[in-house]
């Protein structure tokens, strides 16, 4: 089972950054932090095989938050804003 904590980026509409539990905002990496704006948690979860997730393999997100500590859930396919700078 992996515990994380999912935030809201306020950048992008419907994207969410997913941090395992334990670890601090501080440690994504300051680009990525950049690029997501300001984030506001939305919910805690414990993820397991088993556990279904909207739109993201479950399997995915485990492995990047035991290997990275992060994963970054991408808006749908055509809904990404093409500028994402410091006016955003």
């Amino acid at each position: 089972m992996t515990a994380c904590i999912v935030y809201r980026c306020s950048r992008q509409d419907q994207m969410y950054l997913y941090l395992r539990e334990g670890l601090a905002l501080a440690d994504v990496p300051e680009a990525l932090r950049q690029r997501t704006g300001r984030l506001s948690e939305v919910m805690r979860l414990q993820l397991t095989p088993a556990r279904r997730l909207a739109r993201v393999d479950v399997q995915r997100v485990i492995e990047r938050l035991q290997t990275d500590g992060w994963f970054l859930q991408m808006p749908p396919d055509g809904q990404v804003r093409a500028t994402l700078n410091d006016a955003d």
